[in-house]
């Protein structure tokens, strides 16, 4: 099974004084352009990778979202801009400060479904930066939203979390992030 390639250092554990650790579940925080907080479960995350530019191949006919694929392991890993799929800032408009696109390894299911690696679906997300490992209660989740959400980004969201003190973090859903790329005919 493959295990998350996580740093555990900047794991908050301010959460974790306050409440049975048993309860709480890990995401991965991280940012989209402009100004958007996002959080993913780090069961369904394989590892987070830097791809220079230009080591994206293109494949034509594609959604615009669709970056193309990566020689990923051996494997051929299909590369998204996840800021173009959910309704944010593509990142061919955001201004470019890195010479390296941060991406986000999802994987399907969950290590309790025990899906073989070699049935695995991967995925690679590209996005803005990668922050920190958060504890967060499953409870805390909140599900219901306000017309404000964005119904681009509305279908690939489990909810939101308020945490003590901080703005709110979009949680998503890897699954429906996964479903949406274009199947062959």
């Amino acid at each position: 099974m493959v295990q998350p390639q996580f740093s555990q250092t900047n794991v908050s554990t301010t959460t974790l004084s306050h409440q049975n650790a048993e309860q709480l579940e890990q995401f991965l925080r991280f940012r989209l352009v402009p100004d958007t907080t996002l959080l993913l479960p780090v069961t369904q995350l394989t590892e987070v990778i830097t791809i220079p530019l230009g080591q994206i191949v293109p494949i034509p006919e594609m959604p615009s979202w669709v970056m193309g694929v990566y020689n990923w392991r051996g494997e051929i890993l299909w590369i998204i801009d996840l800021g173009a799929l959910l309704g944010l800032t593509p990142w061919h408009q955001q201004p470019q400060v890195t010479p390296i696109y941060r991406s986000i390894i999802l994987h399907a299911g969950t290590p309790a479904q025990r899906v073989p690696k070699a049935q695995r679906q991967h995925l690679g997300a590209v996005v803005t930066g990668v922050d920190d490992i958060e504890w967060c209660n499953p409870n805390e989740i909140q599900s219901s939203f306000d017309s404000a959400i964005s119904s681009s980004l509305a279908p690939f969201l489990r909810g939101y979390w308020l945490p003590e003190g901080q703005e709110m973090w979009v949680v998503l859903e890897p699954e429906a992030i996964l479903a949406a790329m274009p199947q062959p005919s």
